[in-house]
């Protein structure tokens, strides 16, 4: 199935699996690449030295185009975008969306620019700027999510740039994939449908926790870091949301000083990617300060296994999912659905 995505970035189907923190790390990003979907390796968790690595660590288990996943207001976002240049990586995405210059500087090398945005008006401005595609995520998505449903904001995106449009939030099978085609999307991003795979690195008893949810099992909380964050309902969600102000901060310095050993970071490039966040989002800083545990809460989940201790982003499509296919099995079977849904429209 040839679309503008396929053109673009070279991979056999129109599909993306999702940069996800801790989850899409070398071995779902490959696994997804060899199936013929675009793979996005997460970097936001990872030191230089390491995003290096994991590059590498890709290549050696697949020939196959794949991408790499930046946050675009980070301080070390440059250092970061000359990794991917100099290692020839075929896709940058963004979870924000990048500078003029950022996009122009890893335009000039040949590398394809794909940012994610939430709004028509975002997409606009970095179709104006440069970028080749974009991934619009509607509220249906897991993580940092918008409100407006993805059968709304695809179509004004769709109509507002002359990029091709990757739909994302709320997909997991063939149909979503011909629904989202009709919409105009050259192709569907999935984050959770590839989280819940043999290929994910997530712990097993993190995968039952999300094979088990029912739709009315997942929740937009702005407790975790300020902003609104679709993810499983859990114990520690509930306590989040009770606790006060101080015993969050508190959790907050904590998780912080965790993150600042893991990620390499100082504590200067942490106030200023802190600054970066507060700016034009009207938070404020004790909530920036509580973003600092998102990705030590994530991990606490994705890598350690503590349900307890961590939260699960999720979709809301985690509660039609029941199984854990390799992402080939995946891929094989949600174009064949795509194909029967085809097959079957009236003509």
């Amino acid at each position: 199935m040839e679309t503008a995505l396929t053109e673009l970035v070279g991979v056999r189907h129109p599909l993306v699996q999702t940069g996800m923190g801790w989850v899409a790390g070398p071995r779902l990003v490959s696994a997804a690449a060899n199936a013929g979907a675009l793979g996005i390796l997460a970097s936001a968790t990872m030191t230089p030295d390491r995003l290096r690595a994991a590059v590498r660590e890709v290549r050696s288990r697949t020939d196959a185009p794949f991408g790499v996943n930046l946050r675009a207001d980070a301080g070390d976002a440059a250092e970061r975008v000359g990794i991917i240049v100099e290692e020839g990586v075929r896709v940058a995405s963004f979870a924000l969306a990048p500078s003029r210059e950022l996009i122009a500087r890893l335009k000039d090398a040949g590398v394809v620019v794909i940012p994610s945005i939430g709004a028509r008006r975002h997409a606009e401005k970095v179709a104006a700027w440069g970028a080749d595609a974009v991934i619009v995520q509607g509220g249906e998505g897991g993580g940092h999510t918008g409100n407006v449903a993805t059968t709304v904001l695809l179509p004004q995106v769709v109509d507002a740039v002359g990029i091709p449009v990757i739909a994302a939030g709320g997909f997991f099978d063939g149909r979503g994939l011909v629904a989202a085609l009709a919409y105009g999307a050259a192709g569907v991003a999935m984050g959770t449908r590839f989280l819940l795979t043999s290929d994910s690195t997530v712990p097993p008893a993190v995968q039952a926790r999300y094979l088990a949810a029912s739709v009315a099992d997942i929740t937009v909380t702005t407790k975790v870091d300020g902003l609104p964050h679709r993810m499983l309902r859990s114990e520690l969600v509930a306590a989040l949301e009770r606790s006060g102000r101080t015993t969050a901060l508190v959790r907050a310095v904590r998780q912080a000083a965790s993150f600042k050993r893991l990620s390499g970071l100082s504590w200067a490039q942490m106030v200023r990617d802190g600054l970066a966040m507060k700016h034009g989002k009207d938070l404020t800083w004790s909530q920036v300060l509580l973003a600092a545990n998102t990705p030590m809460l994530l991990k606490a989940s994705m890598v350690d296994g503590r349900t307890d201790l961590g939260v699960m982003a999720s979709g809301q499509v985690a509660g039609l999912i029941g199984d854990l296919p390799s992402c080939a099995e995946l891929v094989d079977r949600i174009m064949a659905e795509a194909r029967e849904t085809l097959a079957a429209l009236p003509r």
